[in-house]
């Protein structure tokens, strides 16, 4: 193994990213950096007249987008400059630079929303009478006075802005209480060795081989939250109670509407999903069954889910070899696709391997004017190889978005992003199952999607539930004590688990060092994804008519609908439990695969 700690300089040209794309050289982003910061101050001629006529209102639009495109062309150059080698002081400093210059743009355009929304729709629709051209910028403007109903008046609108600080006060209490002040003690490892249990190995303790240290590790993090209840119930309540507050005052139905209305998303969508995965529980129970089956023990303890049902596969995948496999896996999404998603190798949107300085984890970054670059840290694992087909997800449906939509339409919602990448994965891993013939290879992919499916399915929702129920609750004028608090996510445990599953007391303390319940309603997204990404390969590889069509029209409509709309064009309707239930029908396939190789 290893290609890991080398000097950038030493790595092969390529197996590095070419942002010469971007920019031939820093002399020609210097050049483009300068003229930029010029050319920004003309934001500010619109000033006070932006609705004034439909052909100043064209004219802004249109200099809006030409002098973000060149703004994210900057930015995008820097940050990957800066992310391929941090220690680099010289891209830290451009990447400031530029920075400060998207700042100070927002600032200078900071007049332009409240200033359309000073006329009602109805003006907007006759100018586009007066200047057909302004109807490119019709579904954005729409979106934009979606919010009318919601916008407060400019004093209040100016309190809330200036309160912005004071609101985040409990998401950034809770920050630093879990991130910095809380100390979780030492425990004895494998090995009898005294080590610090932290935020970040707790994982690998859970997924120890020997139970005492499992145990311990579970009971010494959670009773530590459980020493602080009082402090993280009020952060908790605190941002609850400001939430479901704010949503009031822009004349919102509830908190979790307010959350789900950027995206524009029913929150039958969100209800849903919660009924469907509640009404399905018996296949997270048997896969709770197989590991106690696994685990030989008597009583299956809650600290017992995270251990492997399969040792690491050892088995190494050089780069070569991942790209041939993805290649062939991803080969059913047609010649189109294909022979895209080979530009990211010839044209070199990849940076493969580890160097000195080199930002951690895996990401697909780009936009309009750049290519859909990914940054890696491929080891040979098949994880890596997982990785490359889940951010090369990310980069087609990038890259589809940007081929087939004006700039103001290229750049998709979160909601939808994970879906692709998701899709990749799953086809990745379905190729392998059926293309090895090695047991073990097979049952650690199969161990491996289980847990997907466990994490993302069956705990997000959780998470989804619990984060409702709290709002609930103070909506209807209950006050969260720590006690409520406790109690309220126990009793969901012994729901998500069955009985069959031994719910250890410390449990009762675990939303509280969930830092997502300060996200928002965001978690469910991640269970949409994969329920939608389950839909769409299952539909592909039954070559169900238009299947493969409609997912590449999906993945070429960028942000020109609203997700739910763009959902449906790959012929997914969300607020239908079939999708949720392909999920849960591929999960269960899963399982018994499992078990009859076992």
């Amino acid at each position: 193994m290893g290609k890991s700690q080398r000097k950038r300089e030493k790595i092969e040209k390529k197996y590095t990213w070419n942002l010469s794309y971007i920019y031939k050289n820093d002399k020609a982003f210097n050049d483009d950096f300068n003229k930029v910061s010029n050319e920004i101050n003309q934001i500010s001629l619109y000033k006070g007249k932006l609705v004034s006529s439909a052909k100043v209102l064209l004219e802004y639009l249109d200099l809006s987008c030409n002098l973000e495109r060149k703004l994210y062309k900057l930015y995008y150059y820097t940050n990957l400059k800066h992310d391929q080698d941090t220690t680099n002081s010289k891209y830290q400093k451009l990447l400031g630079k530029v920075i400060n210059l998207l700042n100070e743009y927002e600032k200078l355009d900071s007049y332009s929303n409240p200033e359309l929304m000073s006329v009602e729709y109805s003006v907007i629709e006759k100018y586009y009478q007066d200047e057909p051209k302004l109807k490119e910028y019709k579904f954005l403007l729409e979106n934009v006075y979606r919010f009318k109903k919601h916008i407060l008046s400019k004093e209040v609108e100016k309190v809330i802005t200036s309160l912005g600080k004071t609101l985040d006060n409990p998401s950034k209490t809770y920050e630093a209480l879990n991130d910095s002040d809380m100390k979780f003690g030492f425990i004895k490892d494998e090995n009898n060795q005294e080590v610090e249990l932290t935020s970040s190995n707790y994982r690998n303790f859970l997924q120890s081989k020997n139970r005492n240290v499992r145990k311990n590790a579970f009971e010494q993090m959670l009773n530590k939250y459980g020493e602080f209840k009082n402090t993280i119930s009020s952060t908790f309540s605190g941002n609850v109670e400001m939430l479901t507050t704010l949503a009031k005052l822009k004349n919102y139905d509830s908190s979790l509407e307010a959350s789900l209305f950027d995206d524009n998303v029913d929150i039958k969508v969100y209800n849903n999903l919660i009924k469907t995965v509640s009404n399905n529980l018996d296949v997270i129970y048997k896969y709770f069954n197989l590991k106690k089956e696994f685990l030989k023990v008597d009583e299956f303890h809650l600290y017992d889910q995270y251990v492997d049902l399969v040792s690491n596969n050892s088995k190494e995948y050089s780069f070569e070899e991942g790209k041939k496999l993805v290649l062939e896996a991803l080969s059913v999404l047609g010649d189109d696709y294909t022979n895209n998603l080979k530009k990211a190798f010839n044209e070199r949107w990849i940076d493969v391997y580890n160097n000195v300085g080199k930002r951690s984890g895996a990401y697909s970054s780009g936009f309009y004017d750049t290519k859909p670059y990914i940054l890696l840290n491929y080891e040979n694992t098949l994880n890596d190889v997982s990785t490359l087909a889940h951010e090369l997800g990310h980069s087609m449906h990038t890259y589809y978005s940007c081929l087939h939509n004006p700039y103001q339409y290229s750049h998709y919602k979160i909601f939808v992003a994970e879906v692709a990448s998701t899709v990749n994965e799953l086809l990745l891993n379905l190729h392998l199952l059926n293309k090895s013939n090695d047991k073990e290879e097979k049952k650690y992919i199969l161990s491996n999607l289980m847990d997907l499916f466990k994490a993302t399915l069956y705990r997000q929702t959780m998470f989804a539930e619990f984060e409702k129920n709290m709002h609930d609750k103070v909506e209807h004028g209950e006050v969260l004590t720590n006690e409520i608090l406790c109690n309220e996510y126990y009793k969901l445990n012994l729901k998500y688990f069955g009985k069959d599953v031994v719910l250890d007391e410390a449990i009762k303390y675990e939303w509280a060092r969930i830092p997502h319940f300060y996200y928002n309603f965001y978690v469910y997204k991640y269970s949409i994804g994969l329920s939608c990404a389950c839909y769409i390969v299952d539909n592909i590889l039954n070559h169900k008519k238009n299947a493969l069509e409609n997912y590449l029209k999906f993945l070429s409509s960028g942000g020109s609908d609203y997700p739910i709309n763009e959902l449906k064009i790959a012929g997914i309707d969300v607020t239908k439990k079939e999708v949720v239930e392909s999920a849960i029908k591929m999960f269960d396939s899963f399982i018994d695969q499992f078990k009859e190789l076992m």
